[in-house]
């Protein structure tokens, strides 16, 4: 069973078998067999999703089901498995200041998989890969062409051509591979040109008995390379052209270079007596497939599946996202629906022979149990683990660290808030007390070259807003480019569009808001970004008796309120109670009391560098005796008005944990709204026993779906489902 991950059973059960285990053909920590599913060839599946998602978790996960440790420490492969991380640094550029035209990310993906694929696998013989090692020579022969550094064309030949060699503990390992390399130079550094001089040696080496018989075969497949003539020299000789002329003739070339790779694994699976030695499928895994040598390797694998060219390896690789090109015709379905079968029939185009499943979030109940795990015995407050849901809407890794750093901090975790500006250490012994916690996570959830915008636009609501704010707080050459750049990349990423929301992640625009409000410390660039909105917001089109829009007047309030400034919210709300439809209005109280609050505003609304959160008193009626309510207005209507909006805003705020004494007056306040205006009373009434359970439970506030008691705003029309924004 799974041991550090949760709401991932689907891909990791074993009675009955999930997902992985029936791919597989091997039960996840054990060496027992599992009949493997699709017995022509497996799917290529891809975990889709968002930054924070755990689709690096699950392939750890993978990796270490399918790996055992030894008495002494050593990593035995239950089957063969290989992990690359696409976006490491090695895929990125050659190690060396060689030409690009002999390397790939592509190139160096193979040989790092190969070298994984070699090693140790239980109660198995070790594998080799001939075909592999002969087109990886031919390709990187070129660049060793006229080189003086023998040494490092030794090291780099020596590393190729271990993927050849079956290590012994009665031999020294390399020793074949030292034997051919010093063939091979010699060989090349004759007068003969170099790259065919190196092509004819390695293939020599790898046919002339040196290696295991099984193995002579191989050294003649390149053969079939098209053009080739049955000429196997001739063949790598085209190859290494083809990746040298780059374009579609590097990516034809790339695409036998994974064949030979499959060819090779195909090789050691085939044979008598091979079933019963090799339990299961060979396991290649590709995080972060939509850079570096990912799109490469998908395209290679799924071309040639629909080519008619079958292979046994399960591929399983990560995306951000699901709108990979090369997944276009995909077969979707999500995490609960594998859980049994896949129900997955492949079609006609390259694409359909992939199987992609997006991670969903984690619910309520695995976030109360990982949140247990992680804080072990450590003393939390009760609601801790709801709000942690409610703030980071089931982000494995959110969690994760909130929880992290509620164990070091566990007198900051009655506020988030508090929780989030904490510093947090993420390894054992780390020997400084390391970033505040919403930092980490902003340096694992949005592209670390747009932080620094992303911070400023967390504040807008749509396209135009945000280019007011580039107008005004970005350099001068980002602008409304810059702007449908920066939204294009996230929505590529996997990040939700919310309405209303630049940054459509709660969670993520959240940790955005909190970061802008403490740099710098004096919250300058926070009052000017929203001092820009509310003057964006401010024109008047003469479409309500104010004189102004009521979409841009309730995201005027919203910033107002952002500053502390609650005045005019108060007044909109108090003014439009009796006007507004019910549902509207309610709409219309929840979206201003969603603007974000932070400790820093004293009773006047000014900054301070304080941790006090005046909402609770105000909400309580602790403060009505020092209000006066403007001349001319219901006063008992207004103290009331102004007590229900810091209560719900309160109790919404994801970066505290809701007060149950603040629900208890949410809940009254309501009902003696529902008493001042019979025609939406019963939606009032309904609403008040709503909102208290969802702040309490860590929902969002629902509005009740039942009629409102035929309330209408005058023009003979029922309520509406409007978002009170729009």
């Amino acid at each position: 069973m799974h041991r550090r991950l949760y709401g991932r059973g689907a891909l990791f059960d074993v009675e009955p078998a999930g997902l992985v285990p029936r791919l597989v053909g091997i039960r996840p920590y054990e060496l027992h067999a599992e009949k493997p599913e699709h017995p022509a060839g497996p799917p290529l599946l891809v975990l889709a999703g968002g930054r924070g998602l755990g689709k690096s978790a699950v392939l750890a996960e993978l990796w270490d089901a399918y790996t055992e440790h030894t008495r002494r420490g050593e990593a035995r492969r239950r089957t063969p498995v290989a992990l690359i991380d696409c976006e490491d640094e090695q895929f990125a550029r050659p190690p060396h200041e060689e030409s690009p035209e002999s390397w790939s990310p592509v190139w160096q993906a193979l040989l790092v998989v190969a070298e994984q694929l070699t090693e140790p696998v239980r109660a198995a013989g070790q594998l080799t890969f001939p075909r592999l090692t002969a087109g990886l020579v031919a390709v990187r022969a070129s660049d060793w062409s006229g080189r003086t550094d023998s040494d490092r064309i030794r090291r780099e030949l020596v590393r190729i051509l271990l993927l050849n060699e079956r290590a012994s503990r009665f031999s020294l390992a390399g020793r074949w591979a030292a034997k051919v390399a010093s063939k091979v130079i010699a060989a090349a550094s004759g007068g003969g040109p170099f790259v065919a001089a190196t092509v004819e040696a390695t293939l020599e080496a790898l046919s002339e008995g040196v290696t295991h018989r099984k193995e002579q075969k191989p050294a003649t497949w390149y053969r079939s390379y098209p053009n080739a003539g049955g000429n196997a020299k001739r063949g790598l000789l085209l190859l290494a052209g083809n990746f040298r002329a780059g374009g579609t003739s590097r990516e034809h070339a790339e695409r036998w270079l994974v064949r030979a790779l499959l060819a090779d694994l195909a090789e050691a699976y085939s044979g008598l007596g091979s079933h019963l030695t090799r339990l299961g499928r060979p396991l290649v895994l590709l995080d972060n497939a939509r850079s570096g040598p990912g799109p490469g390797l998908l395209d290679a694998v799924l071309r040639d599946r629909a080519d008619g060219v079958a292979d046994q390896v399960v591929w399983v690789a990560t995306v951000r996202g699901a709108s990979h090109p090369a997944l276009g015709d995909a077969v979707r379905r999500e995490l609960p629906e594998v859980a049994r079968a896949t129900n997955w029939e492949p079609a006609g185009s390259p694409s359909s022979r992939a199987l992609l499943v997006p991670l969903p979030p984690l619910s309520p109940d695995d976030t109360l149990h990982m949140v247990g795990a992680v804080c072990d015995d450590t003393e939390l407050p009760p609601r801790f683990p709801h709000a942690t849901h409610r703030l980071t809407g089931g982000n494995p890794l959110g969690i994760v660290l909130l929880a992290t750093a509620a164990r070091q901090h566990p007198g900051r975790a009655a506020s988030l808030g508090w929780l989030l500006t904490a510093k947090v250490r993420l390894e054992e012994g780390q020997a400084d007390d390391g970033r505040p916690a919403y930092a980490e996570l902003l340096g694992r959830l949005v592209p670390a070259d747009r932080l620094d915008e992303l911070t400023v636009l967390a504040a807008a609501h749509d396209h135009d807003s945000a280019v007011a704010l580039a107008d005004a707080q970005l350099p001068d050459d980002f602008g409304s480019s810059g702007v449908r750049s920066l939204r294009a990349r996230l929505a590529a990423e996997g990040m939700p569009a919310a309405p209303g929301h630049f940054v459509g992640d709660p969670f993520t625009r959240t940790l955005l808001l909190l970061r802008l409000h403490h740099r710098p410390a004096d919250h300058a660039k926070w009052r000017e970004v929203h001092e820009t909105l509310i003057r964006h917001y401010t024109h008047s089109d003469g479409r309500d008796p104010d004189g102004q829009d009521p979409a841009h007047a309730r995201y005027r309030l919203y910033h107002e309120l952002a500053l502390g400034d609650t005045a005019g919210a108060v007044a909109y709300l108090r003014d439009t109670f009796t006007g507004l439809r019910t549902r509207t209005w309610l709409d219309t109280l929840r979206f201003l009391a969603s603007a974000p609050y932070f400790h820093a505003h004293d009773a006047a609304g000014r900054d301070f560098d304080g941790r006090g959160d005046h909402r609770s008193a105000i909400a309580l009626g602790r403060t009505d005796a020092g209000q006066e309510p403007p001349e001319g207005v219901n006063a008992a209507l207004h103290l009331r008005i102004r007590r229900l909006l810091h209560a719900v805003w309160q109790v919404t705020d994801p970066l505290v944990l809701p007060d149950p004494k603040v629900c208890g007056r949410l809940e009254f306040e309501l009902l003696q709204l529902s008493d001042q205006r019979p025609a939406g009373g019963a939606l009032l009434f309904a609403t008040s026993q709503t909102w208290p359970r969802d702040a309490l439970a860590g929902r969002p506030l629902r509005i009740p779906a039942e009629d409102d008691d035929g309330d209408t705003d005058g023009d003979g029309h029922g309520p509406d489902d409007g978002d009170g924004v729009a």
